[in-house]
């Protein structure tokens, strides 16, 4: 379905057709036309299907009829990369429609603070807030909600996995009882159905191939043991066709030590992490998307939501906790109807949770020999348990019979 099928307002239209964007993605075809009804939605969708658009296009359209200079939409999301990323995205859909927009979010200085509330106090239809930030601004000034027309809870997963579900709660508590709630998941689990039952009033619910792959990723595993993959790494970067770079670490410590043995080697990677300061996190992103990092670094925060287009490879250096986080590291490539490269780093211990993802996507990912030079990795036996040392049982009956014959 092309998006001038819609119906949206000409300021919109024309600012979509500015940016490109000609055919809906299923996951817009399909929730659109739901959203302009005005009907309460829970939808899931994997990353990189184009679930911002598929509730910001339908927002701007009724922003744009209905212009006013108040706060009309809320979208919560769980990190400051994913506010900040989806503010640029409004800004871009939006420049025709004259709706404006802020990112409110913390980590920032209190300058940061004080901006986001004169922002406010002066008039913005759409805000895009981490919870904590704006619990903070709801308590400490008066700020008008009752225009408000639409909420989001954009990542509502992750929001909940990362403990903001008292906090989105008490968000919801000073909101008006009129209003249009939308939840979009990339994963469908039954707390996720519980919490909407919360908030959400007879909503529509909407589907999309959940937990697939990209067609669009080619998808690679290799077999070696700890001691090798830092070497196996350094091999597959030699590659020129790997513009740009994400590596996924399950631990902060290996993305400190990882980025910093790529720089040695000259290699211009960044890792990315909590431990970093705002700044040089918004710094390190900027320089990521405009080519000037082509490695960037990190643990699970940046498989969910954060948009660069182009990712030509991503990297699994250990397999994910959980199989539908497999889906989210290697979802950041094959964007937007393009190609990349997924590849996974499978040691002798995580081999039992590499076969619980191929169950997942419902098939073998194909397994690479080591390159030339190298030795030879672990053999790929799933099912085999790791030895574990039998405890020696305290046998009751056996002691009562050593103490009655002891007192005999």
């Amino acid at each position: 379905m092309r998006f001038d099928e819609f119906g949206f307002v000409p300021a919109l239209e024309e600012g979509l057709e500015s940016m490109m964007f000609e055919e809906a993605t299923p996951i817009q075809e399909q929730t659109i036309p739901i959203i302009k009804e005005g009907k309460d939605m829970i939808a899931c969708a994997q990353t990189g299907t184009g679930k911002t658009a598929a509730y910001m296009l339908p927002i701007l359209d009724a922003i744009a009829r209905n212009s006013r200079e108040s706060i009309l939409a809320i979208i919560l999301v769980p990190t400051r990369e994913l506010a900040m990323q989806i503010d640029q995205q409004i800004m871009g859909m939006s420049y025709y429609t004259g709706a404006t927009s802020i990112a409110i979010y913390g980590g920032g200085d209190g300058m940061g603070y004080e901006q986001q509330k004169r922002a406010i106090r002066e008039g913005v239809n759409i805000i895009v807030a981490t919870p904590g930030r704006l619990i903070s601004h709801l308590t400490s000034m008066k700020i008008d909600l009752s225009h408000l027309k639409h909420f989001v809870l954009d990542e509502a997963d992750s929001m909940l996995d990362m403990g903001f579900q008292d906090d989105i709660l008490r968000i919801v508590s000073y909101l008006p009882k009129k209003k249009q709630m939308l939840l979009f998941s990339a994963t469908m689990p039954m707390k996720i159905r519980s919490f909407a039952r919360k908030i959400l009033q007879e909503p529509v619910e909407v589907n999309i191939a959940i937990s697939k792959p990209s067609e669009g990723i080619d998808q690679r595993v290799y077999l070696a043991y700890d001691q090798q993959k830092m070497e196996l790494l350094k091999n597959i970067l030699k590659d020129p066709n790997y513009v740009s770079v994400i590596i996924f670490a399950s631990q902060k410590t290996t993305v400190k030590l990882l980025a910093q043995e790529l720089q040695k080697q000259g290699i211009d990677a960044e890792g990315f992490h909590s431990d970093l300061e705002q700044s040089k996190r918004e710094d390190i992103m900027a320089r990521f998307r405009s080519r000037q990092v082509r490695v960037l670094v990190g643990t699970d925060v940046i498989s969910r939501g954060i948009d660069v287009v182009g990712i030509s490879l991503v990297v699994n250096y250990d397999v994910p906790p959980d199989p539908e986080d497999y889906v989210h590291r290697i979802g950041r490539t094959a964007r937007a109807a393009t190609t990349g490269t997924a590849i996974t780093f499978v040691n002798e211990k995580d081999q039992n949770r590499f076969a619980q993802i191929e169950n997942l996507i419902g098939y073998p990912i194909e397994q690479l020999p080591l390159p030339e030079g190298f030795e030879a990795g672990p053999t790929y036996n799933p099912a085999k348990k790791n030895p574990q040392h039998k405890k020696k049982r305290f046998n009751r009956n056996k002691n009562k019979n050593y103490q009655k014959a002891k007192r005999a």
